[in-house]
């Protein structure tokens, strides 16, 4: 049984049009389920084991990035398989996993190519898209082995399925995707130095690919992990030993 839970601003008349064709697409595949439609405080990870216990075997994500890792961030480990209908902007996940936006992403969930994906886990939570802490006095120990700072102040991205992307120039666009399926998380640390009056720049960033991590600092910094954000002064992030299964295209970027 196929359970298809929508973020609540596919309300809106926008995005009508598309919803209908994906509707339509599903029942024409015959995998037309049942819908919930999310609210701003719903427990993804209780309404999913519900939906689970009443015999649901594929849980479909229909919105974008953010819907997906409010989602997953949850639930990932439900005991289900997943699937991913993406609609509208901020679809940088989609494009990783190999879907297509709209109701051409039905045909990609009726073929049901299943692989299982690392979750990332920070202080007793999982993230599935990509974390960020700072920028801040950061400390950042990894596999126990390695200490880094910054001589300022220093930002910490680790990227699980959402690719992260940034620019050396107002020209440049990098676009940095990593395997979600090595047993390895990647960090990109990048430091921040001060320049003449207007404050800091950013320097390239390094990467270190890790099992375990630890960022801790005096004072307390910003950390976004699938859309959640929090302050803390002190955070662990490790692989998870549990992956997701979850439904990809054949033109994945992994």
């Amino acid at each position: 049984m196929y359970v298809y839970i929508y973020d609540n601003w596919l309300r809106a008349k926008k995005f009508a049009s598309t919803v209908k064709a994906m509707e339509i697409r599903l029942t024409d595949f015959g995998i037309a389920g049942k819908i919930v439609r999310l609210q701003n405080y719903t427990d993804a990870k209780a309404l999913i084991d519900d939906e689970v216990r009443r015999g649901a075997k594929t849980i479909v994500v229909v919105g974008n990035d953010k819907t997906f890792g409010q989602i997953l961030s949850g639930a990932a480990t439900a005991g289900c398989i997943f699937g991913f209908l993406p609609v509208g902007g901020d679809n940088t996940i989609a494009e990783v996993l190999g879907i297509p936006i709209g109701a051409d992403a039905c045909t990609v969930l009726s073929r049901r190519r299943i692989e299982k994906l690392d979750i990332g886990w920070v202080n007793n939570r999982y993230f599935v898209s990509q974390l960020k802490a700072g920028p801040g006095q950061l400390e950042v120990f990894y596999d126990e082995r390695f200490r880094v700072t910054g001589q300022n102040l220093l930002e910490v991205v680790v990227c699980n399925l959402q690719p992260w992307f940034w620019k050396r120039n107002s020209q440049d666009r990098n676009f940095e995707v990593v395997h979600p399926q090595d047993g390895k998380l990647e960090a990109w640390l990048r430091p921040l130095t001060r320049k003449r009056f207007w404050g800091y720049s950013y320097e390239d960033p390094s990467i270190f690919p890790f099992s375990e991590m630890e960022i801790k600092s005096q004072e307390p910094f910003t950390v976004e992990a699938d859309g959640k954000i929090t302050k803390e002064i002190r955070i662990k992030i490790k692989l998870a030993p549990e992956r997701v299964n979850m439904i990809v295209g054949r033109d994945r970027k992994f």
